[in-house]
């Protein structure tokens, strides 16, 4: 696997999580208090810290064919989740995320909560919905950047990716104190989908034995088949729709 892959790969997944937990944050701060946001951001990547501490080792230790055939199944799991939602969005068939509504009613919910100090902590829901939402989006990015750099030998490359991700996406977030609607989650998240799919169908097939015919070679084919086979998929959806007079959802 090229660095350049594991980079974009890593990279894409880990901002789609990144824009989503950003959304979260700035949606506690507007609500409620920027302080207590801020304490539980800080608090959820101190967890995190912890966790990746933790977990990078015992990876880096487990036999690779066993850990690629466990990565592998998860991979899958996750892209084609990811890959399906993102088929039925592009297809019509599925409302496409939009962070300005979910930001609304983020905002909406938290704003009619209660208010309750705690410590040194001004705003209890405000902090812990802040940790809630790092946490939760920052433990996908651990696993990404934690299981795509060990199975291609360079966890440094992967960690740099992921890290880059988050700052870009945290930067942004901060200069436009708002959702950042205009970022193509549902394309990334199609992109991803596939580019998941197609490395947990490469990593388990060899964690269980198999073997590819041109080794790493064999990636960039399955890959461009995945690709041509969701865009097939999509445009089948969008004639669907158009021939039963329906529209978008």
């Amino acid at each position: 696997m090229s660095g350049v892959a594991l980079f974009v790969a890593v990279f894409l997944a880990c901002a789609v999580e990144a824009v989503e937990a950003a959304t979260i944050v700035l949606a506690a701060g507007t609500a409620r208090d920027w302080r207590s946001a801020a304490m539980g951001l800080v608090t959820a990547l101190a967890a995190l810290v912890a966790i990746v501490a933790a977990l990078g080792p015992a990876l880096s230790v487990a036999p690779l064919g066993g850990l690629r055939l466990v990565v592998g199944g998860l991979l899958l799991v996750f892209g084609l989740q990811w890959l399906r939602k993102a088929i039925l969005r592009a297809g019509g068939h599925r409302a496409s995320r939009d962070e300005d509504e979910v930001y609304r009613r983020e905002v909406a919910a938290a704003s009619a909560a209660t208010s309750r100090r705690l410590g040194s902590v001004p705003d209890w829901y405000g902090f812990t919905l802040s940790f809630k939402g790092v946490l939760l989006e920052g433990l996908e990015v651990a696993f990404i950047a934690l299981t795509f750099g060990t199975n291609a030998n360079n966890v440094p490359l992967a960690g740099v990716a992921a890290g880059c991700a988050v700052v870009v996406v945290g930067v942004a977030g901060a200069a436009v104190r708002g959702p950042l609607a205009r970022v193509p989650e549902n394309a990334m998240k199609l992109v991803v989908g596939i580019m998941l799919t197609a490395f947990g169908t490469f990593w388990g097939a060899e964690g269980a034995g198999a073997h590819w015919p041109g080794d790493d070679a064999a990636l960039p084919g399955i890959l461009a088949l995945l690709a041509l086979t969701s865009l097939a998929a999509v445009r089948v959806l969008r004639r669907q729709r158009v021939a039963a007079g329906m529209a978008p959802a």
